[in-house]
Order: structure tokens, then C-alpha cells, then sequence
């Protein structure tokens, strides 16, 4: 199979026209509600996913966390959906997103929010689903049908759609420029070479997919894509936790992901990738140098974007990879493309 036949592989590649598209169409309607969230000045913001979009939500906590001094927390669905119990949310921003908009639980768990007092948004790129009509706001991903079971458009245009409101509710000048060349950065970062990493997992069983702070969703969503589309076992852990524990694994030739932005978690980064190292583990690295990793190639960029980019040569990497496994990344097993979780 040819890597151009794959769903997967066309659907990312439209990366950078999809996150283009979006900041044109969105930017009145981003604007609106960064104001919106101003004037609200919230005390909390709940952020309510699954899959992927809740590896974007993860994104979404440390930015808003460090851009906004906001307490973000992540929202369990099945306290509402299947316990039926209410959250005290007045004064809160509640964040759903969703490729689908359909997921039952996700629905009722917006609503439940609404009922408790929240100020709701939703990221969808079904503008007409059951979670774009509950929410007060539906902000559209514009990353238009997207057919295979494993989600890369949908989850760039997420995050990309989470850092320009952000940047826009923080009045962030700096992210907000870095935000205009995100395309022009994700069309370099897709015809990055990372086919050395495909060599090297072709046969492995498991495998560490390590970040930190705005580049721990990257992580997640590595892991979960290696698991869909590839059958191999990943874990995702932040670089803080690794000693905690996962450390005891990490020897003979065990394979480690290292994604790592330029902020301030690189020195700690810097400091368990030596120590991995030392310990025996077979390092994949992106975004620094180490002499003992296979060091994958990066661009520089704003460290909040960094993830996205990372991602976008990790999701053309993932498709060489299942195919090199003999799976179809368009078809993973036992999977589907909308999730209806109760």
C-alpha cells in the first residue's frame, strides 16, 4: 500500500490548509468570545473530552494554566451521563471538544454543565451536531469530512483552534503573530524525514511516548495513535513522572518517544533523557540534540506551537509505521470512527 492511497496520510497532509482556513472563517468569532471570557473573568475552566480531543484538552489546561493563571481540570462525562450527579459550575467556562459532536455522554455531560451554572463553548467540526446546538458558543474546527478511524486533521485543528483562542483571551501579541505562520510551519514539518523512527519500531512491543507541559497532549496523542493504527503497546507519561516508577523499565534497548518544546521543562527533560540513557533505553528524540538518540528533525517555533508541529511529522511517520507493520492505519481493529459512549 502505497502511503498516498491512506485516508490517514491525505487527511493530515491537509493540515496546514485546514488550520488556514480556520483562522480566517474563526477570527471574528474567536475574538468575540476571548472578550467574551474577559468581561467573565471565570474562576475555573472545565475542560470535557474523549480520545483525542481530550489529548487536546490536555493541551488546553497547561496553556490556559500558563497563560491565564486559570485552574483547568479535566471533566469526568460519566458523572453526569451515568451517575446523574451535579457539579457546582457558576462562575466556571466549561470547554468540550469533539471531531463528532455526537457522543451521548458528552452531550449530557454539556448540558448538565449549562444546567450547573457554566458558561459553555464547544470545539466541533460538526457545526450541526447535538453539541454544537447545546452550546452557548460552537467554535467550527473547519477541518472538513474526515474519514478515517484515526483522527489527525480534526485534532490539529483543535489544538490550533484552542492556542488562537487563548492567545486571543490572554491578548498574547506574541502568540498571536507566531499563530499566523502556523500553516507556512506545518507544510515544513510534513516533509520532515522521520522514516529513521519507523526502522525502529517496526518490531518493537512497547514503547514510552514522554513530554511535558503544552507538549504532554502531543504525548498522549502519540501513544494513542501508535496503539490505533500501529498495535503497539504506548504509554504516555509526563517527563516529571517517569522516575516515579516507569523508570524500572526503561533498560535494554527499551524504546522511549521524547517530545520536548524550548521552554522551561527542556533542562529537566534534558536531565531524564541522560538518565534514560545511562539506564539503557533506546531514545527517539525531537526537539534537541543528544549524541546517544536517533535525534528526529524539528522546527523552530513559538514553544507553544512546537507540539503541533511535532505531531504533524509524527502523524506521517505513524502511517509509514502501521503500514510497515502490516496494518491498515485507515482501519484500525475493533474501532470506529464516532465513539457514542453512554
Amino acid at each position: 500500500m502505497l502511503e498516498s492511497q491512506t485516508l490517514m496520510f491525505r487527511e493530515a497532509q491537509e493540515g496546514p490548509e485546514v488550520i488556514a482556513r480556520q483562522s480566517a472563517a474563526n477570527a471574528s468569532l474567536i475574538a468575540t468570545v476571548a472578550a467574551k471570557l474577559r468581561a467573565l473573568s471565570p474562576r475555573a475552566v472545565v475542560t470535557l473530552a474523549r480520545g483525542s480531543s481530550d489529548n487536546a484538552a490536555t493541551f488546553a489546561k497547561y496553556l490556559i494554566e500558563t497563560k491565564l493563571g486559570v485552574l483547568t481540570s479535566s471533566a469526568a462525562p460519566s458523572v453526569s451521563s451515568v451517575y446523574s450527579a451535579q457539579g457546582h459550575l457558576k462562575g466556571a467556562v466549561l470547554i468540550a471538544t469533539s471531531q463528532s459532536g455526537k457522543s451521548p455522554d458528552i452531550v449530557t455531560a454539556l448540558e448538565a454543565a449549562k444546567k450547573a451554572g457554566a458558561f459553555t463553548i464547544a470545539f466541533v467540526n460538526v457545526i450541526d451536531s447535538p453539541l454544537a446546538k447545546e452550546a452557548d458558543v460552537a467554535i467550527p474546527l473547519h477541518a472538513g469530512p474526515e474519514k478515517s478511524v484515526a483522527a489527525t486533521k480534526s485534532y490539529l485543528a483543535t489544538v490550533a483552534g484552542i492556542a488562537q483562542l487563548v492567545a486571543a483571551w490572554a491578548q498574547d501579541a506574541a502568540l498571536t503573530a507566531a499563530l499566523t505562520e502556523l500553516p507556512a510551519l506545518l507544510a515544513q514539518a510534513w516533509e520532515l524525514d522521520w522514516s529513521k523512527a519507523v526502522e525502529k519500531l517496526a518490531r518493537a512491543r512497547d514503547l514510552y511516548v514522554i513530554g511535558r507541559g503544552v507538549g504532554f497532549g502531543a504525548a498522549q496523542e502519540a501513544a494513542l495513535k501508535l496503539k490505533e493504527t500501529c498495535g503497539l503497546h504506548a504509554e504516555a507519561f509526563s517527563a516529571a513522572e517517569v522516575r516515579h516508577g516507569p523508570m524500572a523499565l526503561a533498560k535494554d534497548g527499551f524504546p522511549a518517544l521524547v517530545l520536548s518544546q524550548d521552554d522551561e521543562t527542556r533542562a529537566g527533560v534534558k536531565e531524564l533523557v541522560d538518565a534514560l540513557v545511562a539506564s539503557g533505553a533506546d531514545i527517539l528524540l525531537a526537539g534537541f540534540d543528544n549524541p546517544r538518540a536517533l535525534v528526529l528533525p524539528t522546527i523552530a517555533a513559538h514553544p507553544a506551537l512546537q507540539p503541533i508541529l511535532f505531531l504533524q511529522s509524527f502523524y506521517r511517520m505513524a502511517e509509514q509505521l502501521s503500514r510497515a507493520r502490516g496494518m491498515n492505519p485507515d482501519n484500525p481493529p475493533l474501532l470506529n470512527k464516532i465513539t457514542e459512549t453512554i
